[in-house]
């Protein structure tokens, strides 16, 4: 087996024989892959200690293969490299259903597939004999090395709180960096890449229709008087009846070989007579054009049609994938091989979208505009249509290719950039993550606009023939990111750049539309539009793939607990913490006292209490340091509120938002404005001068694009996402190594927050107390289906809050203890922490005493408490409800909380899974009195238990 921290590096693959000998004989130093059975012995989710992550030598000398047991992703590395294996071990499954590139990237205007082979005939599956047969594309980053190493930590955590123990940061694991090479220009050129218009060739005329200069003949549909090219003064907008001619035309000089206009299809939903782009030559015409509404049988598909002089392709835009939301490029571009039909999507790079036969002769001249589906004259004869509104806005005419003229800054750059594919797998999880690193080594600054980090053709999950309105379910393969926002949860919170979507490659699907979602992209929607100096380098978000092993809700939400318990450990801190009211010293001086007094470990100047992070004066600042030293000295952390987004700043602060899009919350200020990095230089200085320890982030960066020029923080539209991103994401993860607890109303997780909510209405705790304690279960049962315990929070609102009187409200504490009591035992007897927002913990020495009880208790079960919730019962209020806590690794592998909702007590035998406590055989059971008693697992792993619960009470079960 293959330990060394380094191999391989610098192998490049130009000799590729000598690549073959070179791994032939390394199979000495590198073992291959165990032998594994089908199914693992052990379930990795009760004990994974077997399962190691390394890099193998593959089932042939050109493929090497990162697996730790679980999973495993196969890479061919010649003639380029290329992942031709993923593979779920536990199932015997494979994932993967035909080869992709490793990556794609967009530098300064050109698409490049990172790695790949191509040429695999049918994309349903993928034969091991077909990939033999695979070929390089010469126009994609070529493969030169790979290293392996250990797993680096990409931030420090420092551990200074209660967590579960044997957590490992970074994970272990291996790590496996692959090394690519740009292509050359020539190279770029001879594959026929769709490249800029002005990539080698000099622009001969362009017209912005600004006005119609006297080379331009406009043709008008008769058919009505409105119709014109001209519409109320602005060039270039056709009005006129959808079945209808307008259009404009100019002559072509022979040295013209690739035209190219600009069309905002507006109200256009022609199909025949949609607007385009086309080619006269003396005996045929070539038109290229964009079908917003579709055909006949298309369901209002958007798609390309091409007319090649004597047959129409109605569905020339299926591998494409338009979206017309916006104007649309199109160009034709010719030569001795072809005509070319490529288009231009907004914030996208040129696709060829058809290739037709080359022609003998050149184009007399160009159209634009709307012309039947021949690119003729003429009018429908059956039905005008109503009348529509589209826009010309941009033509531009481009000589022949002249290598000469390619800037040979662009050869130095391309040797001198150097892309890195990074996979790094752990052990005992079956979660693989990814990055890209660009290191631009050239003397010349690049813009990286576009990045697909992780493209994956996997197997789909279902045979639907038709997806009219419901499309079929997506892969079961959880797929997470450390760029997500917005969202409580993980799925929602990664939609932005995790995308599921067709495959135009998969010809044979069921899918009459070939509209499966098989294919996963991993990339920002927007962006990153980031500018890389010489001598820089730019780091991708980290993509987690977890194939899932069941189609059970338990199994797979145990799984994705576990994987954020390994890749977050931070997330199971889980501090007791009192939400203070006010902050004035007297008042929180009496909640630090009280909260050591009863085992509190955290108070928070809450929300509402008058604390002011944002308040830099030298005396408030000490006066903070003052309530930090005591509450140290009392062994209670203090932290505080602040809220970023949702809130309005103006004065050119406030992010501009493309036209018809709101912020996410309505109002928010840009990160990247002047306000912005003043708010958070005072946010770093504030924990740097005070000593607190805790921040509660409210109205975290949400995703919120600016198209603003003027502030500091970013240079316009495309840039901005994630310019913002990065100095949130800088400050948790700053937060995170100086120790600093981060309650985070979002999924920032993998990028330092500690907590976010459990998930709950907070209107809801207006509603009577009786009716608030089920809410407070249902929100943990549902809540903590994919969230481990200490990953989500909850409330108890001391005080009135949100309305709702006496009867909502649990202060004065002694005369509603029963809730208090209620509430404590209903969050703590699941692992899960509270916001107990009030002036105090406690009145009376009863109240004292009742919560410090419920609190050592906790303390004293805390391992198995924190564990996994297995979801047993869902509260109904109309029985008993009841879930179980499990920690397989501890010495108490499970404790049962039931609670009764009922005015009556409730005794009965209920039935209680234990196969993810670990036993298997027999189980002691002792309840809270201490008795206890043994039983015999039956063939389900579980016991059935005689339960017995006081009225409006809880009772617990120990179970080791």
């Amino acid at each position: 087996m293959f330990k060394s921290t380094y191999f391989y590096k610098g192998i490049v693959l130009t000799f590729i024989l000598a690549l073959h000998s070179i791994l032939a004989e390394a199979q000495t130093a590198m073992g291959a892959e165990p032998a594994r059975p089908t199914k693992p012995l052990t379930d990795w989710l009760l004990d994974n200690s077997a399962f190691k992550a390394d890099v193998y030598q593959g089932q042939s000398p050109k493929e090497i293969a990162i697996s730790n047991g679980l999973i495993r992703r196969t890479f061919r590395l010649a003639p380029n490299a290329a992942t031709v294996g993923l593979d779920n071990l536990i199932t015997g499954e494979s994932l993967l259903r035909g080869v992709k590139p490793e990556a794609e990237i967009t530098i300064d205007g050109i698409t490049y597939a990172v790695g790949g082979l191509k040429g695999q005939p049918n994309y349903a599956y993928l034969r091991k004999e077909w990939i033999d047969q695979l070929t390089n594309d010469q126009a994609s980053l070529q493969f030169t090395g790979y290293e392996v190493s250990e797993p680096k930590a990409p931030f420090e955590w420092k551990q200074v709180r209660h967590h579960t123990a044997n957590l490992d940061w970074p994970p272990k694991g291996v790590h496996l960096r692959m090394d690519y090479r740009m292509p050359l220009p020539e190279e770029l050129v001879q594959s026929g890449k769709s490249l800029p218009s002005d990539y080698g060739r000099k622009q001969l005329t362009i017209t912005d229709f600004k006005a119609l200069d006297a080379a331009w003949k406009a043709t008008v549909s008769k058919a009505h008087p409105r119709s014109s090219f001209v519409n109320e003064g602005k060039v270039g907008e056709i009005y006129t009846p959808r079945n209808t001619s307008v259009f404009v035309e100019r002559s072509l000089t022979a040295d013209v070989h690739l035209v190219e206009a600009t069309i905002d299809p507006g109200a256009d939903q022609s199909g025949d007579w949609a607007p385009g782009l086309a080619l006269i030559y003396p005996d045929r015409t070539v038109k290229f054009s964009l079908t917003p509404g579709g055909h006949v049988n298309d369901q209002g598909r958007s798609l390309f049609s091409v007319w090649d002089g004597e047959k129409e392709t109605k569905t020339a835009g299926e591998r494409v994938n338009p979206e017309f939301s916006g104007a649309v490029s199109l160009r034709i571009r010719w030569d001795m091989s072809g005509i070319y039909c490529e288009a231009k999507l907004p914030n996208e790079t040129w696709q060829l979208v058809e290739r037709l036969a080359p022609q003998k002769t050149t184009p007399a001249s160009v159209r634009v505009g709307k012309m039947d589906a021949k690119g003729q004259n003429t009018d429908s004869k059956e039905d005008l249509g109503e009348l529509v509104r589209l826009h010309v806005t941009h033509f531009a005419a481009y000589g022949d290719y002249n290598q000469a003229a390619t800037d040979a800054a662009a050869k130095e750059a391309n040797r001198s950039i150097k892309v890195s594919v990074h996979y790094e797998l752990y052990d005992g999880i079956p979660v693989m993550a990814k990055w890209i690193t660009i290191d631009n080594q050239s003397k010349s600054e690049v813009t990286l606009d576009r990045f697909t980090s992780e493209i994956i053709a996997a197997v789909e999950d279902g045979s639907a023939v038709e997806a009219r309105k419901y499309l079929p379910h997506t892969p079961n393969i959880h797929v997470a990111t450390d760029m997500a926002f917005a969202s409580f949860d993980a799925d929602d919170a990664n939609h932005h750049v995790v995308h599921w979507g067709p495959d135009p490659e998969y010809n044979t699907q069921v899918n009459y539309l070939k509209l499966t979602p098989c294919l996963l992209k991993v990339s920002p929607e927007v962006g990153p539009g980031q500018l890389i100096a010489p001598s820089k380098s730019f780091t991708s978000f980290r993509t987690f793939v977890l194939p899932f092993d069941s189609y059970d809700r338990e199994r797979n939400g145990l799984a994705q607990r576990k994987m954020y318990r390994t890749l977050a450990p931070w997330t199971t801190e889980n501090p007791l913490m009192m939400h203070a009211r006010f902050a004035d010293w007297e008042r929180v001086k009496v909640a630090i006292d009280q909260a050591a007094e009863v085992g509190f470990e955290m108070v928070i100047l809450t929300f509402g209490s008058g604390f002011d992070i944002e308040n830099n004066s030298p005396d408030y600042l000490a006066e903070m340091k003052k309530y930090a030293d005591y509450a140290k000295s009392k062994g209670v952390e203090i932290g505080g509120y602040s809220l970023l987004a949702s809130r309005k700043i103006d004065n050119g602060q406030d992010v501009v938002m493309p036209e018809g899009m709101t912020p996410t919350f309505g109002n928010s200020p840009c990160i990247g404005s002047e306000w912005g990095e003043g708010y958070f230089q005072k946010l770093y200085s504030f924990y740097q001068q005070t000593g607190f320890t805790l921040l509660e982030h409210d109205g975290s960066y949400p995703g919120d694009v600016c198209t603003s020029h003027d502030h500091p923080g970013h240079r316009g539209y495309e840039d901005s996402q994630w310019n913002q991103y990065q100095v949130i994401s800088k400050f948790y993860q700053w937060c995170r190594s100086q120790g600093i607890y981060l309650n985070v109303p979002d999924y920032y997780y993998l990028a330092g927050s500690n907590k976010s909510g459990m998930g709950y209405r907070e209107v809801n705790w207006s509603l009577p107390r009786a009716q608030q304690l089920v809410h407070t279960r249902q929100n943990i049962y549902d809540g903590s289906w994919v969230k481990q315990s200490s990953m989500g929070w909850m409330f108890v609102p001391l005080t009135e809050y949100h309305g709702g009187g006496a009867a909502a409200t649990i202060e004065p504490l002694n005369e509603h203890l029963d809730h208090y009591e209620g509430m404590i035992t209903s969050n703590l007897g699941g692992g899960v922490q509270a916001c107990y927002r009030g002036p105090r913990l406690y009145d009376t020495e009863e109240t004292k005493t009742m919560v410090k009880g419920w609190v050592d208790w906790y303390k004293a079960h805390r391992s198995v408490l924190e564990g996994d919730i297995i979801h047993l019962r869902r509260p109904d209020g109309r029985d008993i409800d009841y879930w179980l806590n499990v920690n397989p690794g501890g010495e108490e592998k499970g404790l049962l909380s039931v609670y009764n909702p009922l005015d009556v007590p409730v005794k009965k035998e209920i039935y209680v899974p234990l196969y993810y406590t670990g036993l298997s055989q027999k189980a002691v059971v002792s309840d809270r009195d201490g008795v206890a008693k043994t039983y015999d697992l039956d063939r389900e792993y579980g016991i059935r238990l005689q339960v017995e619960v006081p009225a409006n009470g809880y009772a617990w079960y120990l179970i080791k």
